[in-house]
C-alpha cells in the first residue's frame, strides 16, 4: 500500500509551508465553528482543506513551487521586522546591553550612553543641561 501510495504522488507537488499555514487556520475555522455554531465557519475550513489536497496533489510543480516561495518571502519580510526592532531571543533590546539609557532631569529626551564607562558626566544634546550618573 505505501508503495502504491509513493508511486501515486510521483511526480506531484506534496507538502510544503503554505499548506502547513492553510491547514492551521482551517483548525480554528473548526474550532470557530464548534464554539460559535455558524456555518460560514464550517464551509471557509472545507474550503480550506479542498485547497490543502488540490495544491498537494497538484501536477503543476512549479508554480505550486512559485507560491510556497512568495510564501516564505513575505514571512521573512515579516520575521526581519521583529529582527530589525533589536529584540533578541530574550526578550532584551540588543543595544540595551552596550549603552544605558537615562533621561534629562530638565526636559526628559532621552539619551543613550555606553555602558561600564564609571562616574560620567553626561550633557543633554537637546536643552544642554549637564548631570552626572554612573553607567
Amino acid at each position: 500500500m505505501r508503495d502504491r501510495f509513493r508511486q501515486f504522488m510521483m511526480g506531484r507537488y506534496g507538502n510544503d509551508h503554505l499548506n502547513g499555514l492553510i491547514f492551521v487556520i482551517a483548525l480554528v475555522f473548526v474550532v470557530l465553528d464548534i464554539v460559535l455554531k455558524k456555518d460560514i465557519f464550517q464551509i471557509i475550513a472545507l474550503i480550506c482543506l479542498v485547497l490543502i489536497y488540490f495544491r498537494m496533489f497538484s501536477r503543476n510543480v512549479e508554480k505550486r513551487y512559485a507560491e510556497n516561495q512568495k510564501f516564505l518571502g513575505l514571512l521573512d519580510r515579516i520575521k526581519s521586522i521583529f529582527v530589525r526592532s533589536g529584540r533578541s531571543s530574550y526578550g532584551k533590546r540588543t543595544e540595551d546591553r552596550q549603552y544605558k539609557i537615562y533621561s534629562c532631569p530638565r526636559c526628559r529626551q532621552k539619551i543613550r550612553v555606553p555602558r561600564g564607562k564609571g562616574r560620567i558626566r553626561i550633557r543633554c544634546p537637546r536643552c544642554g543641561n549637564s548631570f552626572i550618573k554612573k553607567t
